[in-house]
């Protein structure tokens, strides 16, 4: 690899635990094909080893994957393994469990004794003798259920130094509440960008007030998800991304950040192109009226 820059220092750091990563991630989900899963157009192997170590060089030093992230060719881990290992010294791999896929790619939900074998193949796939933060990734089905017995478990992974520190993903803060009370959370990993519901916001804040990491995904993508960013957009975003000459996809991106210290980026591609302008995103200074402009945006279908 070439000599890090050091690009992604300008959005500043924050802590996983007694982990320190700067706010602009990367998200491995895109690393495998045009679309995640199965879908789209395979990428080429070295292509998106190449896009992994650029982002290293960049600065960025935390790196956003899971065990089914896979396609009929490609797998995020082995790629990440492939291009980073020996992994440098302050690189963070978070991963999530809980959802799963079988080789054929079903998918399915594990049973909490079932969670340990999803660490395991993790830890496999990446090369590692433990995993930085594993997320508990709740199923939309257990949106206002208890996800108790499932973290429990990771707590015992935890305390038998699988895994250094946990998160939760996809959940509620009463879901919050309950996995704090079994063992710390460093993260949380909900949905969230411009649009983003009420309750959302309030779990953002939340998270901030506990000193906690609030790491948004499909903060570019929106209500598209895995499909993507839909075709068209607010007029208030473009007209922001016009005055400032760059792409809608950065303006969300800096408006995401620009919702807390806490808050970190994990935005993904296959293309070195959109991760340079990704990077870059996280030096990009939203003003207050155009923050207040973008905040005002309605969630789509509202």
């Amino acid at each position: 690899m070439s000599p890090r820059t050091n690009a992604a220092a300008p959005a500043g750091t924050w802590q996983l635990g007694d982990l320190t990563v700067n706010r602009v991630g990367f998200g491995a989900m895109r690393l495998t094909g045009t679309a995640p899963f199965d879908s789209g157009v395979p990428r080429g192997r070295e292509r998106s080893i190449g896009v992994l170590r650029r982002a290293v060089e960049l600065g960025v030093n935390h790196i956003d994957t899971a065990a089914f992230y896979f396609s009929a060719t490609r797998s995020a881990n082995e790629l990440i393994n492939r291009a980073l290992a020996p992994y440098p010294e302050d690189l963070v791999i978070t991963t999530k469990v809980w959802p799963g896929r079988d080789p054929s790619g079903a998918w399915w939900w594990a049973a909490p004794a079932q969670l340990r074998g999803q660490v395991e193949e993790n830890l496999r796939q990446l090369g590692r003798d433990h995993l930085d933060v594993v997320n508990l990734r709740v199923p939309p089905s257990c949106r206002t259920g208890s996800i108790g017995e499932h973290f429990a478990v990771l707590a015992e992974l935890r305390d038998a130094g699988l895994v250094r520190h946990l998160g939760i993903s996809n959940v509620t803060s009463e879901q919050l509440a309950e996995a704090r009370a079994i063992a710390p959370v460093v993260c949380v990993q909900n949905p969230y960008g411009i649009g983003a519901l009420s309750e959302d916001r309030a779990l953002l804040r939340l998270c901030g007030e506990l000193g906690l990491a609030f790491v948004p995904f499909f903060a570019i993508a929106g209500p598209g998800r895995e499909a993507g960013p839909a075709a068209g957009d607010s007029e208030a975003v473009y007209a922001v991304a016009r005055a400032h000459g760059v792409s809608i996809a950065q303006v969300r991106l800096a408006w995401t950040l620009q919702q807390g210290p806490h808050v970190l980026a994990i935005p993904g591609t296959g293309d070195l192109d959109h991760l340079a302008q990704n990077v870059a995103a996280g030096a990009l200074r939203l003003s207050e009226q155009e923050m207040v402009r973008l905040s005002s945006l309605r969630p789509v279908g509202a």
